[in-house]
């Protein structure tokens, strides 16, 4: 939608076998465009794009090209060429600060519930059928295809129970215990959801390397829509409403304070803050 809005902008779907077949050749593609700016939209889907690109900024620097996709782009293995000094990237957050003029996002309550993806945010009603389905999808386009795991159901469920204790400390054990894989696999399907943007792994600091290494750290979900809904959480509670709807600066949690070494949860507001633990999301920043 974003790549259509801009003016004078030649658009092509990367999902359909037209488009596809038309861009076997990137070459004799690119010299048959007028000078401008094209947008490929699921550039992964192509059998080679780092091909398509490289000649394009070499050689045809007349044609710029928006390539969007997958959020697993940087992850695959069609990328393992950086482009270096080819390209820049963009990444696409959540509704935060900078959108204020995003209608309706003023009211914090329907931020926090959900989210900042604008379909989910500008539905009348949250209706968790939509997150189960976005999730299903989430599962064949962005994993499947990619990183050919088959254990559905196992790498379903420790996505929803990461989301759900978003904030809390990552426990390998208790999680594949509770998905029923090993460790190992639970390490790698952390790697898969944090290349793929759907968490968030804050890497502990300490002062003494050692200790850092040794230290689990927390993990939070992308957005707070998808954590209410892996929480079954349909409203913002009375202390919760009421810590956010005025004043400012940060309220310390009952956690104690982060200089002791104690843990620290907050929901970041605007330039609020309160301490609710298991819901906090540092990539929404609203």
């Amino acid at each position: 939608m974003l790549c259509r809005s801009v003016q004078g902008i030649r658009y092509y779907d990367c999902e359909l076998p037209s488009v596809r077949r038309e861009l076997e050749d990137p070459e004799a593609f690119l010299r048959s465009l007028p000078e401008g700016m094209i947008a490929l939209d699921e550039i992964h889907r192509l059998q080679d794009p780092v091909a398509l690109l490289k000649i394009a900024a070499d050689y045809f620097p007349r044609i710029k090209i928006i390539a969007t996709g997958s959020s697993t782009l940087g992850a695959s293995a069609k990328f393992k060429d950086t482009l270096a000094g080819r390209k820049s990237e963009l990444r696409l957050t959540p509704l935060c600060e900078k959108d204020s003029n995003f209608p309706g996002y003023g009211d914090r309550k329907k931020r926090f519930l959900r989210g900042g993806l604008p379909g989910f945010f500008l539905e009348e009603s949250r209706d968790d059928k939509d997150y189960s389905e976005w999730m299903e999808a989430f599962w064949a386009k962005d994993i499947l295809e990619l990183f050919r795991l088959e254990r559905r159901e196992s790498f379903l469920k420790f996505a929803e129970l990461l989301l759900a204790q978003s904030s809390g400390r990552f426990n390998s054990a208790a999680f594949a215990t509770a998905c029923g894989v090993s460790r190992p696999t639970i390490v790698n399907y952390l790697a898969i959801l944090e290349a793929t943007h759907l968490v968030w792994v804050l890497r502990p600091f300490n002062t003494r390397h050692s200790k850092e290494i040794l230290s689990t750290p927390p993990v939070y979900g992308f957005d707070t829509d998808f954590v209410a809904w892996s929480q079954g959480l349909h409203e913002i509670y009375p202390l919760l409403e009421g810590q956010t709807g005025k004043g400012s600066g940060f309220y310390p949690t009952a956690q104690g304070e982060a200089s002791r070494g104690h843990r620290s949860k907050m929901v970041l507001l605007g330039l609020r803050s309160c301490g609710y633990q298991g819901v906090s999301n540092p990539s929404s920043r609203f």
